[in-house]
């Protein structure tokens, strides 16, 4: 007998065995004869996607207690900690008027910068702004600038009838 023969009665066989429900095997028995193990169903036995599903429905059911428990726990202390409070927010301006009345009124234009993260063009742009709107005088020493709050300027830089005011 033929090996197409033995697939094709094997085929009727199991055809006729289970009514149909298996339709890789059906395909796959005409080369029984030809190919080791390929007559065998391609499907793996059920316990491999039993664990499959049962992998997917525990990822599921964790995801969502994460969720849900990261929604409706109350922030650590931590969380609390990091969010700076209100008063901590202050202009670059506000900032720099503050840096000058901590430290008597006066700061050379260098001592700024150390201060600040800021480079030293944002500074000298900075100053200047604030020079022009008249919330600081800035003087000229030799190569550096001394930055004064209004009032707060050296006796020596007014002029003489500034002195007698």
């Amino acid at each position: 007998m033929s090996s197409r023969r033995r697939g094709s009665m094997l085929r009727d066989a199991y055809w006729s065995s289970c009514g149909g429900a298996v339709a890789s095997t059906i395909a796959a028995s005409s080369w029984a004869g030809v190919l080791p193990g390929v007559g065998r169903p391609l499907q793996l036995d059920g316990d491999a996607h039993l664990a499959a599903i049962a992998g997917m429905i525990a990822l599921a059911v964790l995801g969502g207690i994460l969720v849900a428990r990261n929604r409706y726990e109350e922030p650590t202390s931590a969380a609390a900690d990091s969010e700076p409070s209100r008063e901590e927010f202050v202009t670059d301006r506000e900032r720099v008027q503050q840096l000058l009345r901590e430290n008597g009124g006066r700061m050379k234009q260098s001592q700024i910068v150390d201060s600040v993260d800021w480079s030293k063009a944002k500074v000298s742009r900075l100053l200047a702004d604030l020079e022009d709107d008249g919330r600081i005088t800035k003087l000229r020493l030799g190569r550096e600038n001394l930055v004064c709050l209004p009032g707060h300027e050296p006796t020596a830089s007014k002029s003489p009838e500034q002195v007698n005011d």
